[in-house]
């Protein structure tokens, strides 16, 4: 069986360069080619030291010179739309791990699925272990009175609250059937009470020392109950975003979380 031919939109970014060595040490998957707006050079050298990969500031350029069955991109959204745009017209299934996409982005997403026929997974996270605390805190959910999540992240990261944060708390919600009751001191209008989403106060930490941690507290009478995820290095996305890789060749169609992967 022929590896799946894979290209890294983002390659030179702090997780691009883990997908990257992923990749290449994957016997599946093969890296055929990747961009970077930084890029300098005209190509890239692999880490397994087998040779060099074609690289590109321009997505279009490295699709004509580089035929790929498979685009992973983390970028920031302002540059994923544009370079999904031009993969989906080329045929080309898209892994998509960059944050801060609308719902109106998504939703155009979703329909290059059926104009293009081919597979798009996004994930707002990548790591198994946060995607299986999410699993658990949504059965948790169904079983306890209030929740509030703290999410902690390095000072360079974009946006706060987190996706994993917010997808949580409405994955929560969602669980319950209903939004957890708001807490009693919202109308207060504290600013040190987080952004309350479904009934969950969301709060959000950035210092230098961080990756990336989310803990998810739920109380009720007489009781607490922690779940938490903690991210030692970006290596932990790799074994999600191959996963991702795999699949996407197999399905045509959009997929919105990992979870759906993992059949949870």
């Amino acid at each position: 069986m022929e590896p799946i031919r894979v290209i890294v939109h983002g390659a030179l970014g702090k997780v691009g360069r883990e997908i990257v060595s992923a990749v290449c040490r994957e016997p599946e998957t093969q890296l055929v080619g990747a961009v970077d707006l930084l890029a300098t050079r005209k190509t890239l050298a692999l880490p397994d030291e087998s040779g060099e990969a074609p690289l590109s500031t321009d997505v279009s350029e490295i699709l004509e010179k580089c035929p790929a069955e498979v685009m992973v991109d983390f970028t920031v959204a302002r540059a994923t739309m544009p370079a999904a745009r031009t993969a989906a017209e080329k045929g080309v299934n898209l892994v998509i791990g960059t944050t801060g996409l609308s719902a109106e982005e998504r939703g155009e997403l979703e329909q290059m699925v059926k104009t293009n026929n081919i597979g798009i997974v996004i994930a707002p996270n990548f790591a198994l272990g946060a995607v299986l605390m999410m699993h658990l805190s949504r059965i948790a959910a169904k079983y306890m009175d209030s929740a509030e999540i703290i999410e902690l992240h390095h000072n360079q990261k974009a946006d706060a609250p987190s996706g994993t944060a917010l997808m949580t708390a409405r994955e929560m919600a969602e669980a319950r059937g209903k939004p957890f009751p708001k807490p009693h001191d919202i109308d207060k209008n504290y600013k040190s009470r987080g952004e309350e989403v479904e009934g969950v106060s969301i709060h959000a930490v950035r210092l230098p020392g961080l990756m990336a941690h989310q803990e998810v507290i739920l109380g009720a009478a007489g009781q607490t109950l922690r779940i938490r995820h903690d991210t030692i290095n970006r290596e932990c996305y790799t074994p999600g975003v191959l996963l991702a890789v795999k699949e996407v060749v197999k399905r045509k169609e959009f997929i919105y979380g990992l979870d759906k992967l993992l059949g949870l």
